[in-house]
């Protein structure tokens, strides 16, 4: 996966966040991405719990700038109502500790919001993929430019 040949490409933010291994260019300077006031949330079209409708309020306001409400509202819905689901199974298996069908429903069902989490951009390395990823330094990446300083000082 990821491989020569095999079509998928690593994000740019996860190329400089691991130092660039393959030593291509790179760009300078990532497109910023102004994310735009939310006028006001759309109305889920089905109803939602209180968790779901939490979920629902923060992933309209986190991806304003890349959520469109003719195109995404439904996928942000299954999320949202995966979420109340997953509350109330969450409440089951913590109140019966021998109940592992339920116990291995909730992580299915962990894996399966997670999974429309990342399709809605709302994870670093799939917001890269929509071209929406933030670059921020960490310190491993100034401990790396300054390593690679010396080495390029002493070197010339």
């Amino acid at each position: 996966m990821g491989g020569k040949g095999s079509g998928v490409r690593k994000p740019v933010e996860q190329k400089k966040r691991l130092g660039n291994p393959g030593h291509q260019a790179l760009p300078k300077q990532m497109a910023d991405v102004v994310a735009l006031p939310v006028q006001n949330v759309p109305e889920p079209h089905r109803p939602l719990g209180r968790v779901g409708r939490d979920l629902w309020d923060r992933l309209w306001l986190a991806g304003a700038a890349w959520l469109r409400p003719t195109s995404d509202i439904e996928a942000v819905l299954l999320v949202c109502e995966a979420s109340d689901e997953r509350a109330a199974l969450r409440v089951r298996v913590l109140s019966d500790p021998d109940a592992w069908r339920d116990r291995k429903a909730l992580r299915e069902l962990e894996k399966q919001i997670q999974s429309g989490l990342g399709e809605l951009g709302m994870n670093p390395v799939d917001r890269g993929r929509l071209g929406v990823g933030e670059v921020r330094e960490n310190e491993f990446a100034k401990l790396h430019h300054k390593i690679a300083a010396r080495r390029q000082a002493s070197g010339s």
